[in-house]
């Protein structure tokens, strides 16, 4: 599914083959429904995980796509547990938003605890600018884009989100994403080893996260993400009259 020409217009950059569906695949969703053109590019092939093989969760990413009806996924083969910010790393997703120039990212924290998602926030965030610079990586022949807008999917609990996107309608089809990378999750008939994420009650916390995002706009589920830059809001007054449950 690595659809080396369509343009996008949300491209969502994560470290590892199911990171994209445990952040931001409501989001994912929500905008395919509303019409958008979405992507998912994984910077690794996720070797170094504990269950699983290379085969089989490549396997699992396309069906997670499907599930997700992506315009394109992609993987960028970097070294799992060792991707850093470097020229390489910085080239090869500045290749990426060039050939298939999103309008928006959607990329990890950079206070992200796990080292491959932090670096990858950092390595997102300089390709991002990087890709507007005509002179950089002249000799691959494409053109610069227009810088494209970043909104970092949130982890930490100690960081208030810039917004929370409402993905009540989505949960069963993110949740049904997730569970496609059957490798790294429960099941009782595994013989592979336990990882934090194989535990029996992680997918319940998952949507438990979602139910405690959603509340806080007063709605079923959400997914919470944050802006470094200042947003441009045309209307503020629509913006900030959305109805929210909580307060009725």
């Amino acid at each position: 599914m690595a659809n080396t020409d369509i343009e996008l217009d949300v491209l969502a950059i994560f470290s590892h083959p199911d990171d994209a569906e445990l952040s931001v695949a409501g989001t994912l969703l929500k905008l395919k429904k509303l019409g958008y053109r979405t992507g998912v590019c994984d910077m690794s092939r996720g070797e170094m995980g504990t269950r699983g093989t290379i085969e089989i969760r490549a396997k699992e990413a396309l069906d997670a796509a499907a599930i997700l009806k992506l315009d394109a996924r992609l993987n960028l083969q970097q070294a799992d547990g060792h991707i850093w910010l470097t020229e390489e790393s910085r080239t090869a997703v500045v290749r990426v938003i060039r050939s298939h120039r999103p309008q928006l990212l959607l990329t990890t924290h950079w206070d992200d605890p796990h080292p491959d998602h932090a670096a990858t926030c950092r390595i997102v965030r300089e390709a991002a600018r990087l890709a507007t610079m005509k002179r950089y990586d002249f000799e691959s022949g494409q053109q610069a884009v227009k810088m494209p807008a970043l909104a970092h999917s949130l982890f930490s609990r100690l960081i208030p989100p810039s917004f929370i996107v409402d993905v009540s309608d989505f949960v069963e089809e993110k949740m049904k994403a997730i569970r496609a990378h059957a490798s790294q999750f429960y099941s009782a008939s595994s013989k592979e080893p336990a990882t934090r994420i194989s535990e029996a009650g992680f997918l319940k916390q998952i949507e438990d996260r979602m139910r405690y995002m959603g509340s806080l706009i007063g709605v079923e589920a959400g997914e919470a993400f944050y802006v470094r830059e200042a947003l441009n809001v045309a209307d503020p007054l629509a913006l900030l009259t959305r109805p929210m449950n909580i307060y009725s």
